[in-house]
């Protein structure tokens, strides 16, 4: 074959399509909303909890003490004038002390306790002084839940930050962790903590203090999943949860997935999808025309595990009007969100 004939063969060319986004913003909670949901702050004082054992010390008055201190967890101070006692804090957050009776000390800190102990022995013993040590940290406790080498229920000694915690579980298993669906949860509620930054990147601003009963949830990676959602407020509105398959999903495998069809244009309206994007304390809101992506003239939307995609029923002229009619609809999924949308949303 000569050189001309080669110069006749078809020239392929590849054509770099268009976003399908329309428009984009971003939003960050208000850092009084950050400070809130995750709360305490380094150089607080302990706070007694269930499970604490303390060595509470009435001194010059040995008759007020109930046992001497014989376990193991800790070493009990001298008993120069009067005696030491160990009890544990029950369940109720209870101690049952010599003429007071129970005692209620949970939530309070050593110097609480202690002032509340010689104002209540004040009625039987003449200026009281008392001492007050927290020798066996039993309330503080975390929950590691998932990806880990050694998951489980984790003690410590002292209120630690977060990737302290993460190393009591040994490790996370990075190859099979979702960074972008961990999280903490206190109380039932998620706190705002962004695992990817803080574990990828060093974000140390990630890194919070946390309180006895949390737990911390790295989820596996092959459960990833966003959500689809079509229809008006008290509609027989479709859609759901769509799962990730090998880490990937887009925009239109999202909705086939869900259901809605892409020839029945009376679902929604396609040329104006809405996609809430959020991780910790930072959200992204997109504006996607579908039906050019099914026209050819723009690319796909990939989407990212969290992901809320809504497709509305009429045209809408504000990122309002689009979150009164989904959030009914997202209060039924609340516990699966991501803290973005609980704190700033599903919180008021």
């Amino acid at each position: 074959m000569n050189c001309a004939a080669r110069d006749q063969r078809p020239v392929v060319s590849a054509r770099t399509l268009p976003s399908p986004v329309v428009t984009w913003k971003e939003e960050a909670l208000d850092p009084r909303l950050l400070q809130a949901a995750v709360g305490d702050e380094d150089g607080q004082a302990y706070r007694v909890g269930p499970g604490d054992t303390l060595l509470v010390a009435v001194y010059n008055h040995p008759e007020l003490a109930i046992a001497t201190y014989g376990g193991t967890m800790g070493a009990a101070m001298p008993a120069t004038s009067g005696r030491t006692v160990g009890m544990a804090v029950d369940n109720d957050g209870t101690i049952q002390f010599p003429l007071i009776g129970s005692v209620p000390v949970a939530g309070k800190t050593a110097e609480q306790l202690r002032v509340f102990l010689e104002q209540a022995l004040a009625r039987f013993v003449k200026e009281p002084r008392v001492s007050i040590q927290v020798i066996f940290n039993g309330s503080i406790r975390y929950y590691l839940l998932g990806q880990f080498v050694q998951p489980g229920l984790k003690f410590a000694d002292r209120p630690m930050r977060l990737l302290e915690a993460l190393s009591l579980g040994g490790s996370v298993l990075f190859e099979h962790a979702s960074l972008v669906g961990a999280y903490v949860s206190r109380d039932g509620k998620r706190l705002p903590v962004n695992f990817r930054r803080l574990l990828r990147d060093g974000d140390m601003r990630q890194n919070i203090r946390l309180r006895g009963g949390d737990v911390i949830v790295v989820p596996d990676n092959t459960n990833e999943q966003a959500f689809v959602f079509a229809g008006a407020a008290g509609s027989n509105a479709r859609g759901g949860a769509v799962p990730f398959l090998n880490g990937r999903l887009d925009i239109l495998q999202a909705l086939a997935q869900s259901g809605i069809g892409f020839r029945e244009r009376a679902q929604g309206r396609l040329s104006e999808v809405r996609v809430i994007r959020s991780e910790a304390d930072h959200g992204e809101f997109y504006v996607v025309d579908v039906n050019k992506v099914l026209r050819g003239e723009a690319a796909s939307f990939a989407l990212v595990p969290g992901d809320i995609i809504f497709v509305p029923e009429k045209a809408l002229t504000t990122w309002n009007e689009a979150l009164e009619q989904l959030l009914p609809t997202l209060q039924t999924i609340a516990g699966l969100l991501t803290p973005f949308v609980q704190i700033k949303y599903l919180s008021q």
